[in-house]
């Protein structure tokens, strides 16, 4: 019965995985419905891309965000999409935190749709979902290689097998 119990890493693994798939969806939610226009404005604020870019960005960014959360929340395929919400994560945390230091405090951050300013705690925030986010992305790989290994152990040939088999 030893496949039948819950092992701990495991369920923090799962745990992890489905509330950053929910984040990542309640994210996407809140921009969704509102006008596109709205979140671009955001996006704007930050001051780093032309206006294409923006208008690109804040037409397919929830989407994306609602795409990620989902497949976290099912759990396939994880390697790439726990890579693909901690790179999106990073990249976020990294403006921000560039945008904080540059003096911009206060402007509207657009992590969860309009009106929250960016201050010290959307950083911490952001930078605590970052964490998570590695650590999904890490569980994730090991994971994989630990499935991947027990297969080649049970598939692997036994020391006798061999001489049995050419009798």
């Amino acid at each position: 019965m030893s496949g039948d119990r819950i092992i701990p890493g495991r369920a923090v693994f799962l745990l992890a995985r489905i509330a950053l798939g929910g984040v990542l969806v309640y994210a996407a939610y809140t921009k969704l419905v509102q006008p596109w226009q709205l979140f671009a404005m955001s996006i704007q604020a930050y001051q780093l891309l032309p206006e294409w870019g923006v208008t690109l960005l804040a037409r397919t960014l929830p989407g994306t965000e609602l795409l990620l959360g989902v497949l976290l929340v099912i759990g396939w395929p994880m390697r790439i999409v726990a890579t693909a919400a901690s790179a999106l994560l990073a990249g976020f945390f990294a403006i921000m935190l560039r945008s904080y230091l540059n003096g911009q405090a206060g402007i509207d951050c657009g992590c969860f749709g309009v009106g929250e300013a960016l201050s010290a705690k959307t950083l911490l925030r952001d930078g605590a979902l970052l964490g998570v986010s590695l650590g999904v992305t890490l569980a994730a790989f090991w994971q994989t290689r630990r499935t991947s290994e027990a297969v080649e152990s049970v598939n692997a040939p036994t020391p006798g097998a061999a001489g049995e088999a050419a009798k």
